[in-house]
């Protein structure tokens, strides 16, 4: 997939994901090694675009597992199409049922879901299992058989193992433990805040009408923010956005007045709204 960390760099910001040094090295040894990637940090740091970049520069498909509670086999690996299967035993009522049997667990009748239809996949494919803490503790154990041997069992049709193996990506929000069995099978990257120059390459790059000026002062005001103990500090996304609604609004400065107007912006609780209006300080920045 990739020939070198610089080439995962390079072809990443093609697809306009500046990505850090730790980012492309741990890309290109997942790519080289063949190794699940576990993206761990906080929302909004760009780990589903990681998966949706790779993908992008490499020409593959993206397949995407999206975790909630409750996710179960039914909705990961596979399900039969039932009602397809009622409608044929209902028209094949003078077979034999070892004969209706045979045909109805067939190839026809299967649902593929996610992680299915990438481990069946013979193109190249990029498997992304988004927010892997959202889902039960018993969700892991259904992928502990993909990730160890990139093989599923359809107790009916037999073992699925993959001709062509995916690059898989899984994202957490640290929102709960991983177990450890499932670390283990990844190489593990964690994707926090970036420093403010890579901060304001990102900025230059997604909103690329915005004055250098206004971009300085962006970054370190969302740096100021990050730095207080708010609910939920303010995301790369949110930093992306914020550069886009002051351009937006004709803004040539951040003063108080376009601060205070904007904070919905970048920051989505009230009771955060409030003490970064009592205590942010522009003119210390």
């Amino acid at each position: 997939m990739f020939t070198s960390v610089d080439d995962v760099s390079a072809r990443l910001a093609e697809t306009g994901y500046l990505a850090s040094p730790a980012v492309a090295t741990t890309v290109f040894l997942a790519a080289r090694l063949g190794k699940p990637l576990l993206v761990e940090g906080p929302a909004g740091v760009g780990k589903t675009e990681l998966a949706k970049a790779v993908a992008q520069v490499t020409g593959a498909r993206l397949v995407r597992l999206q975790c909630y509670e409750g996710v179960d086999e039914s909705r990961a690996l596979y399900e039969w199409n039932h009602a397809k299967q009622l409608l044929r035993i209902s028209a094949g009522r003078d077979e034999s049922w070892d004969e209706t049997r045979t045909d109805i667990f067939s190839e026809e009748f299967l649902l593929p879901r996610p992680l299915l239809t990438a481990i069946r996949g013979e193109e190249p494919t990029v498997l992304l299992i988004d927010e892997t803490d959202k889902a039960d503790v018993e969700m892991e154990g259904l992928l502990l058989e993909v990730l160890s041997d990139f093989q599923i069992t359809v107790p009916e049709l037999g073992t699925v193992t993959a001709t062509r193996r995916p690059f898989v990506v899984l994202t957490s929000n640290a929102g709960r433990e991983l177990s450890e069995a499932l670390r283990r099978r990844c190489l593990f990257l964690h994707i926090g805040f970036p420093e403010e120059e890579l901060e304001r390459r990102i900025v230059r790059l997604k909103v690329p009408g915005l004055p250098e000026a206004l971009t300085e002062s962006v970054v370190r005001v969302v740096g100021a923010l990050r730095a207080m103990d708010l609910r939920k500090a303010p995301s790369v996304a949110e930093t992306v956005d914020w550069a886009r609604t002051l351009l937006a609004l004709g803004a040539d400065t951040l003063d108080e007045t376009v601060v205070r107007d904007s904070l919905g912006v970048i920051l989505k609780h009230q009771d955060d709204i409030q003490k970064a209006a009592a205590k942010l300080d522009l003119d210390a920045l």
